[in-house]
């Protein structure tokens, strides 16, 4: 009985020193459990006794995550009450050292950057689409609530613009990424992003653009482009080398 006693006492005292001096009092013995106060910083309780941790800086604790890895992006975290963060780690382009973040260019909102450890990669939003920080992807502009954006040049260099009448498929439906042949050039063609930012691409050496077929052929089988590579001397000998052992078979 007095040895009871004695645990019951101890261990009311241990409790009354952790919460006088603030110490996080494991809710059970095992699991991950958030702080009150701070949304990137979570306690991890082994056998009642709880270690602090942190979120890489950047990302937030759910402690409604199934995952072991309970740290997630802030736009997939509510955080409630729990409104402290830890310091910035950052950079130049990263604010924090994970996240999605604005280009640092407020007018720029079409670009965004996706930061790993304070590693970025600049990333494009879908043509049409401006890039919204609080939700963590693109968005139509009236939904960004963003203002000062430039407008996105919509002709490249040689005059191509896209056409405003969209391009139909064999079943006249519209065709998402619709392509058009160079007027000059047999090789390159262009494609029209969501049909109305327009990108220069090319097919490979010894290629010629089908605009009929939609794709890369042999120049003997576009009209036009049939003596397109006859002065290059790379696709010549590529062939004199396939027509060689084609013989030899």
């Amino acid at each position: 009985m007095l040895q009871t006693t004695c645990s019951v006492l101890l261990l009311a005292a241990v409790t009354a020193i952790n919460t006088a001096s603030g110490a996080f009092n494991c809710p059970q013995k095992y699991g991950q459990f958030e702080d009150p106060k701070q949304c990137d910083k979570f306690y991890e309780c082994d056998e009642g006794i709880a270690k602090e941790k942190l979120c890489p800086d950047g990302l937030m604790f759910d402690p409604l995550n199934r995952k072991i890895n309970k740290c997630d992006q802030p736009f997939n975290v509510d955080c409630g009450d729990r409104i402290e963060l830890q310091s910035p780690k950052g950079n130049q382009h990263c604010p924090r050292k994970n996240g999605y973040f604005a280009h640092p260019d407020s007018s720029v909102c079409h670009l965004f950057y996706n930061c790993i450890d304070g590693e970025y990669t600049e990333v494009p939003c879908t043509p049409g689409l401006h890039f919204d920080e609080y939700q963590g992807t693109c968005v139509w502009p009236e939904s960004s609530g963003r203002t000062g954006c430039s407008k996105i040049e919509n002709k490249l260099k040689d005059g191509f613009e896209c056409p405003k009448e969209a391009q139909a498929d064999a079943n006249g439906q519209a065709v998402a990424h619709p392509k058009f042949a160079h007027p000059q050039d047999c090789q390159k063609f262009y494609v029209c992003l969501n049909g109305v930012q327009p990108r220069e691409l090319g097919c490979s050496l010894g290629e010629v653009y089908n605009e009929e077929d939609q794709k890369c052929d042999a120049p003997e089988n576009v009209p036009g482009c049939e003596d397109w590579y006859k002065d290059n001397p790379e696709v010549n000998n590529n062939n004199n080398n396939k027509n060689k052992k084609q013989r030899r078979k």
